[in-house]
């Protein structure tokens, strides 16, 4: 074991000692899912089903939803696989809950420590480990490397600030990545600087471009539509905290003139504090997780809900895409929007999506602005000319489909390091 790597493990083992306090402390702050927090610590109540499992991780949404069409089609394809699906944040949670697969446990992953990942590890005894993007925990990858248990890496998505990173560490890391079955870069670049690391890649596969567009219930669609009446709707899809007043400050105009914003906020906890910043402006709030009334009046519609972008999305006339005006978030995943038929207007930083934001804007399917200043001018010009969302909103959809092979490379790439279907003797805990 290298130096850094065994300093490592020490500062974590440590780490673990203090955990549990640091944990209750965020469950106090509502960061944290106070019935199911343990599950950090490597602990759980839930049985382990007898026979083989899989344990795919995606630490937060994007990475989570990105990997369910590969659950799907394994769930399919292989009934007698138990999937096992981990997140860090309640927000996953909540999200998952409503789309895994019947069959299909979610659990919080277990912090890198070594006493957290040892408890996890030997209560559910995966055969196989799947993880999603660059989600590399030193902890997690040796023991697996110890037990003799395969792990793949895909859509592996390495940033230049990543690999920069790396190069401090450049035998601790090269070790990690060793230790891996298979690793599939979800683009050019990243493919490239994993082969610097010494890596020789799969297929390339970017999981991002899988899936179905967002779940929307007839009913609740027809509600929705009562609900916000003949209003213009401009919809801010998976804001962050800041961003929903500089979007409602580009929107202003509109909104005293009759149109309606509809809100989604990534972080649906803090909508107490973005109603308060709205009504500072002057603004009228109507809040859906209080079935509050939207009338001629209402300026914004604060969608403090999880699982229904797929509504919001089908009623906007136009949509905004958050994560995108702040620095360091990275955007958000525009195809949801498209596989709905709509285009999206991002701010600057699409770091996180660059590959898919470059087809769709090479595409003219979509649009990008450097602030909300220049926001505030398109939203006036794409108002006054709804042909040319139309044809943007057209030209998306068609980008959407594009990638309908990439489920089939995944899965030719994967099928390999399946568990065999022969049925195995579980001895549990």
């Amino acid at each position: 074991m290298s130096l850094s790597l065994s300093l490592y493990q020490r500062l974590m083992g440590t780490a673990h000692l203090i955990a549990p306090g640091l944990l209750e402390r965020r469950v106090r702050r509502g960061k944290e899912d106070a019935l199911r927090w343990r599950e950090k610590l490597g602990q759980t109540d839930l049985a382990r089903p007898a026979g083989p499992l899989v344990w795919f991780h995606g630490v937060s949404v994007g990475e989570s939803l990105s990997v369910l069409p590969v659950i799907a089609a394994l769930s399919i394809e292989r009934p007698d696989l138990t999937v096992l699906i981990t997140s860090a944040t309640t927000t996953s949670a909540d999200i998952l809950a409503k789309r895994l697969p019947k069959g299909a446990i979610h659990q919080y992953a277990p912090l890198d420590t070594p006493q957290a990942v040892k408890s996890f590890l030997d209560h559910w005894q995966p055969d196989l480990a799947v993880f999603i993007e660059s989600d590399i925990w030193p902890t997690q990858l040796r023991e697996l490397t110890r037990r003799g248990i395969p792990h793949v890496l895909l859509s592996a998505r390495i940033t230049e600030k990543t690999y920069k990173g790396w190069q401090r560490f450049k035998g601790a890391m090269r070790s990690l990545l060793a230790g891996y079955s298979l690793i599939m870069a979800q683009d050019k670049a990243s493919e490239d600087r994993l082969k610097a690391m010494g890596v020789t890649p799969g297929p390339r596969a970017n999981l991002k471009t899988l899936g179905a567009a967002p779940p929307v219930e007839a009913k609740a669609l027809s509600e929705l539509k009562k609900l916000i009446g003949k209003q213009f709707v401009y919809f801010a899809a998976s804001t962050h905290y800041g961003e929903d007043s500089l979007i409602a400050k580009a929107l202003e105009p509109a909104l005293w003139g009759g149109d309606l914003l509809i809100l989604a906020p990534r972080h649906p906890i803090r909508a107490g504090e973005i109603r308060l910043d709205l009504e500072a402006m002057g603004l009228k709030v109507a809040q859906r997780s209080k079935t509050e009334a939207v009338t001629s009046q209402t300026h914004v519609y604060l969608a403090d809900t999880l699982g229904e972008l797929g509504l919001f999305f089908s009623v906007a006339g136009i949509t905004i895409m958050g994560g995108s005006f702040l620095e360091d978030i990275g955007g958000h995943n525009p195809l949801e929007a498209a596989r709905l038929g709509k285009c999206v207007i991002t701010g600057p930083d699409i770091s996180n999506w660059s590959g898919i934001y470059a087809d769709l804007l090479d595409a003219d399917a979509g649009f990008r602005v450097k602030g909300t200043a220049e926001l505030g001018f398109l939203l006036s010009q794409l108002r006054q000319h709804p042909e040319a969302v139309k044809a943007a909103n057209d030209r998306a959809l068609a980008v959407s489909r594009k990638e309908a092979d990439t489920l089939d490379v995944v899965w030719v790439a994967l099928e390999p390091l399946l568990p065999k279907k022969t049925p195995k003797q579980y001895d549990g805990d």
